[in-house]
């Protein structure tokens, strides 16, 4: 089957762990005032079938070594899930390692059969209560941690991403309430604060959209720091 599909990285070292083939999906049903993928969400794309996929990954296995592999992110891969678990299905038949990048917005049976190949997730969760993320995101906070609770009781490792802006979110209140909803989960081995970044305005200009996010500010490094040490804090 085939896959929307806006552009790939090759040697990718941010989007799970070692040398990784990043694939970026087309589209998004989410509307994320600091979304820094709006070309991919709302971009052109073109399609490409699961084993045309696959070779394309295999070109850099080599590199990979014993911590690398492909992930598939977006957009949010979960609306092609079929076509994710796909390539996923065909990649642990090589030996290749499997990420899934995610807002964990959706869930239906066939995203329940992606999880039986995905080796780990790194899922968002992108505000830390349910007026925010409605107001923010357009989902409810029920959504990723719906999502969440399948991961912990299938065993699946999980990395938590959470955007921080500044003069949002980059408090240590939120934090702590960040830290609160996810520190009873066994499947999560990491916690990554990600510090806001205006660099993706760019894209909305060169596309003629308002970038809702323009007037929030990107947080200083002695902030970050601070916020760092209270959500490693055990």
């Amino acid at each position: 089957m085939n896959g929307k599909i806006h552009s790939f990285q090759s040697l990718g070292t941010l989007d799970g762990p070692g040398v990784r083939f990043v694939i970026f999906l087309h589209g998004c049903p989410l509307s994320c005032g600091y979304c820094h993928n709006v070309d991919v969400c709302l971009g052109e794309y073109f399609e490409l079938s699961t084993e045309d996929t696959v070779k394309k990954i295999l070109n850099y296995k080599e590199y990979f070594g014993e911590t690398g592999g492909v992930t598939i992110s977006g957009g949010e891969p979960l609306l092609q899930a079929e076509y994710v678990a796909e390539v996923f299905s065909m990649c642990h038949d090589l030996g290749i390692h499997t990420v899934l990048d995610t807002s964990g917005c959706l869930w239906n049976n066939e995203i329940e059969k992606l999880l039986n190949v995905t080796d780990l997730v790194l899922l968002d969760i992108k505000m830390t209560d349910d007026e925010a993320y409605k107001k923010y995101i357009g989902c409810s906070i029920n959504a990723p941690l719906f999502f969440l609770e399948q991961l912990e009781e299938k065993g699946i490792p999980c990395w938590i991403r959470h955007v921080t802006v500044g003069g949002l979110n980059d408090t240590e209140e939120n934090i702590l309430k960040l830290k609160q909803l996810v520190s009873a989960k066994n499947c999560i081995k990491k916690i990554e604060l990600l510090p806001f970044k205006k660099i993706c305005q760019q894209k909305y200009e060169s596309m003629s959209l308002n970038f809702p996010f323009a007037d929030y500010k990107e947080p200083d490094r002695s902030t970050m720091l601070k916020l760092n040490k209270i959500i490693n804090e055990n």
